[in-house]
């Protein structure tokens, strides 16, 4: 039975404090928050220790694994934290806001010997991962171009009800890295490795210091190519989509469901998903806990079994160095090559 605490307590703390309560061999035990009030709050409401001290947290008995769900630029000093307490830790995406603190994560995490897993829950999904498993089997050939689009809306009062969504400091940017990193992560597992992206950002709708719309033109390793949009901007929000385009054969992956599949000489059969997936296109808590669970049974699984973790740290970090070089090349209106140098 993993013992585990979740540092913050916003809405998607909660979230998984209902996957967690949903596992057989884990145990929700602690809440963290800053602010008092907020863990006693926390305390009442899912029947846990509260600690407004994060030193008395993680003394907190039996204490093994700690939940980051705090704002994404506070993930560095919480984990710091953990991780030399021993802690394993698994942590809301992104990883962090800059290559630095993600780095200096990444390492304290190694230097102590202890699991690092981000949530990219999409991974999870039953037609993701028949999508992932047939690319890797080589069933549409050589791939040619993988595009991602998150044309998705949040009304103004998203960030303006927020001290930290939609700023460079704490959210590290708009919709690339808040929104988009789902299913950049997604394409980046199937496509592989970047070696230049040309980006242009920009705020158009929205009173926040990110952007609110932007557009990518990336050059793969492989020597694919693939256009990635993202946006809070686009009424009324459209599902999130991945399109796979190869030498033998094409598929579309929309709202974490198979909606294209055609491979030369096999016939087009599409198949019910057996795992609800849901999409945040207008409403960020719109979305299905039941693949943060499938996540967290994965981990605790690896903590079990001491076997390696897919989602971890290095593999997070991907898909922040491409939106960061997004982000370096809008600035600089010019291609950025890989590997990052900020």
């Amino acid at each position: 039975m993993k013992k585990i605490g979740i540092i913050g307590t916003g809405a998607i703390a909660g979230i998984h404090a209902a996957a967690i309560k949903a596992i057989q061999n884990a145990e929700l035990v602690a809440f963290c928050s800053s602010s008092p009030e907020r863990a006693q709050e926390a305390e009442s409401r899912f029947g846990v220790k509260g600690y407004s001290d994060i030193s008395a947290f993680l003394a907190h008995p039996d204490l093994e694994v700690v939940c980051i769900c705090t704002a994404s630029g506070r993930h560095l000093e919480p984990a710091l934290a953990a991780a030399k307490a021993g802690k394993h830790l698994i942590i809301e995406k992104p990883i962090e806001v800059t290559l630095d603190r993600a780095d200096r994560l990444i390492n304290a995490c190694q230097t102590q010997g202890v699991k690092l897993a981000v949530i990219f829950q999409n991974r999870f999904s039953s037609d993701y991962q028949k999508l992932k498993s047939s690319v890797d089997a080589g069933l549409f050939g050589s791939l040619l171009m993988g595009n991602a689009y998150v044309n998705w809306f949040r009304n103004k009062e998203y960030y303006s009800k927020s001290d930290w969504k939609g700023t460079i400091e704490v959210d590290g940017g708009g919709a690339f890295i808040n929104q988009g990193i789902h299913t950049i992560d997604l394409l980046l597992d199937l496509m592989g490795e970047v070696s230049e992206v040309f980006g242009k950002v920009q705020t158009a709708y929205h009173q926040i210091e990110g952007e609110d719309l932007g557009a990518a033109l990336v050059t793969f390793k492989s020597g694919a190519i693939g256009n990635i949009t993202s946006a809070t901007s686009f009424y009324p929000g459209l599902p999130e989509r991945i399109e796979i385009f190869g030498s033998e054969g094409s598929a579309t992956l929309e709202g974490g469901k198979i909606t294209h599949w055609k491979i030369k000489g096999e016939e087009s059969k599409l198949e019910e998903s057996q795992i609800f997936s849901s999409s945040g296109a207008a409403d960020p808590m719109a979305i299905s806990g039941i693949l943060h669970q499938k996540q967290w049974e994965e981990f605790i699984s690896s903590l079990e079994s001491g076997e390696n973790y897919a989602v971890d740290g290095p593999t997070s970090r991907k898909s922040l160095e491409l939106i960061r070089g997004i982000y370096s090349s809008s600035k600089k209106k010019a291609t950025v090559k890989f590997p990052l140098q900020e």
